[in-house]
């Protein structure tokens, strides 16, 4: 078997919120015969798979994991596919990393998206959570992904025949939950100097408005209907509590940050006072963002 696999890998180490204990095991994707490979491992195990990109949107136990981590290093792209009309499709693997992404858009005068800037974690990752900000969701940008099944394989979907919502992302015409092996999108020609100038702006936002530069795994709590998660944490009075090493950001509630030294038991105690305590005030429950393992 030529998969590479870690055995007891940290999750603290690969999540951007650094917390969680170890799991069994991680599987290193590099190449299709490794998927192959990926499909016979899985039948032989009875541990629960689990798709890690750069773990920015996780909360994880301190605990064992009983979990086969699957992780992507392909390094493939992003590269120019194909040109239609005034419009340019961009390709990339899964694991490559959706700011570098956007770097390599502005450097090649691509436009559509750069309200996406500032949002941390992988291309698969921000097609799983359909990742979006000031207007822009991925799912506006996305042409086609290609998914892989252990039954199917490898299937090239257009994004017209996927799901996405809120945060949501599934693909009904694949058999079963896949993993995402690359994408591709669908750009407008612009300039350097006008993609740049609109992803300052968007960063210059987020700066004044966001922890960016905290230990965090950004918004915890989805949006309710018409509703900011954020404005409600903070009316009921949780910006700025702290638990121990972990807190809630005293720039944006909806933040839950690891001030150093945080533990999971902490944050999911903080999550917890923050659900009772915005039912309480505004009869509203507030559902998890974060996937929480």
């Amino acid at each position: 078997m030529s998969l590479e696999l870690i055995s007891h890998p940290s999750l603290s180490e690969r999540t951007s919120l650094g917390l969680g204990g170890t799991a069994e095991v991680e599987v290193v994707v590099r190449n299709e015969h490794d998927l192959d490979e990926l499909s016979e491992f899985l039948t032989t195990r009875t541990l629960r798979p689990f798709v890690i990109g750069e773990g920015t949107n996780l909360l994880v136990s301190d605990t064992p994991l009983d979990m086969a981590l699957i992780r992507i290093d392909a390094s493939h792209g992003p590269k120019r596919v194909e040109k239609i009309d005034d419009k340019l499709i961009v390709g990339c693997s899964a694991d490559q990393r959706l700011p570098g992404l956007l770097g390599w858009a502005q450097k090649a005068g691509l436009t559509g998206m750069e309200g996406l800037t500032g949002i941390p974690g992988s291309v698969g990752g921000g097609i799983a959570m359909n990742a979006g900000s000031y207007g822009t969701e991925i799912k506006d940008v996305l042409h086609r992904i290609r998914i892989w099944t252990p039954g199917a394989g490898l299937i090239w979907v257009d994004a017209s025949d996927c799901e996405f919502g809120y945060r949501h992302f599934s693909c009904p015409v694949v058999p079963g939950k896949g993993l995402i092996w690359e994408a591709e999108f669908i750009l407008s020609e612009s300039t350097p100097r006008k993609v740049q100038a609109g992803m300052k702006d968007v960063y210059s936002k987020k700066r004044a408005t966001q922890p960016v530069t905290a230990r965090s795994a950004g918004c915890v709590f989805k949006n309710p209907p018409d509703k900011s998660a954020g404005l409600l944490l903070d009316q009921a009075g949780m910006k700025g509590v702290t638990l121990g090493g972990m807190g809630f950001s005293d720039i944006h509630a909806n933040f839950l940050v690891n001030h150093g030294g945080g533990t999971a038991v902490e944050a999911l105690e903080l999550l917890d006072q923050a659900r009772a305590a915005v039912l309480k005030r505004f009869d509203v429950t507030l559902e998890t963002e974060v996937i929480v393992l």
